[in-house]
């Protein structure tokens, strides 16, 4: 059976209290020794960090049993994050999401799950948005259209990053992602993946850092938005490439687009897009 479709517009509510652990952690973990992701008390979350409040709610939507997904089938599908003031330890959010759609893709079905996040002033601080795809689902599948080609025009910045041997348990650790695929062969083989893969979330953050480091002048509060698609796996040991370049300008912020890719060329992150204030 495919995936409930009557579930569409379930909410979820959680709360989060931020500490300096959890964002000097999450900083860590995605290799970005940013000093403000370890200032402690003074530091600021990472444009990507909010993922960590809202994963909860995600799982939650993930596992309903009224969903009826096969969990050993779950990829990422795309992520989206609008960032408002920055999240600083002591903040208490509340995070309210909705099962926002379920539909088909190409590769199964897909869920999108969006969150918001509040802060004990009141100030909507980040809203996240991610779409997981069940892999093969039951329902027909729709016919592929043409690929995704990225049209960069001059390349602004390019940063590589090592995709270390412990990084997906060391991600896992700091976010909360313990599925399986990411951390155990067997069960990585069983979901028909050569092993173990790195979480998307952990790729996009490398992509971010190479945003805040080479257009935002080392400054993550400059970041208003990001999103990204993730394309194909990421494995350890792979070195991977950020690519990014100028789309458009207005208001005072500029827009970036930019896609990651594995040595041999193949993007593993492809449509992203990050949007800076120039101000």
């Amino acid at each position: 059976m495919g995936l409930n479709r009557a579930l569409a517009g379930k909410r979820y509510h959680a709360g989060f209290v931020v500490t300096a652990e959890a964002i000097e952690d999450y900083a860590r973990a995605t290799n970005d020794p940013n000093d403000r992701y370890l200032a402690g008390a003074g530091s600021v979350a990472s444009p990507v960090w909010p993922v960590v409040p809202a994963f909860g709610l995600f799982m939650a939507a993930a596992k309903d049993p009224d969903l009826g997904a096969d969990f050993l089938r779950l990829v990422h599908g795309a992520e989206a994050h609008v960032l408002g003031p920055p999240i600083r330890p002591g903040d208490t959010l509340s995070v309210d999401a909705v099962l926002e759609s379920i539909t088909d893709v190409a590769a199964g079905e897909a869920f999108t799950v969006s969150a918001t996040e509040t802060n004990q002033d009141g100030a909507e601080v980040a809203r996240v948005s991610g779409t997981m795809v069940i892999r093969g689902g039951a329902r027909p599948r729709q016919r592929r259209g043409a690929p995704h080609v990225d049209a960069p025009g001059a390349i602004a910045f390019e940063q590589a990053t090592k995709v270390d041997a412990d990084q997906a348990r060391r991600y896992a650790a700091a976010s909360g992602d313990h599925n399986p695929i990411h951390l155990d062969d067997d069960v990585a083989k069983a979901a028909r993946l050569p092993g173990v893969i790195l979480h998307g979330m952990c790729t996009m953050a490398f992509a971010t850092k190479a945003a805040v480091d080479g257009l935002a002048g080392g400054d993550p509060t400059r970041v208003r938005e990001v999103s990204v698609e993730f394309s194909k796996p990421v494995f350890p040991g792979q070195e991977l490439t950020t690519r990014l370049w100028p789309l458009s300008e207005d208001g005072g912020v500029a827009t970036y687009g930019f896609s990651t890719h594995q040595p041999a060329g193949a993007a593993v992150l492809r449509g992203g897009r990050v949007a800076i204030d120039e101000g």
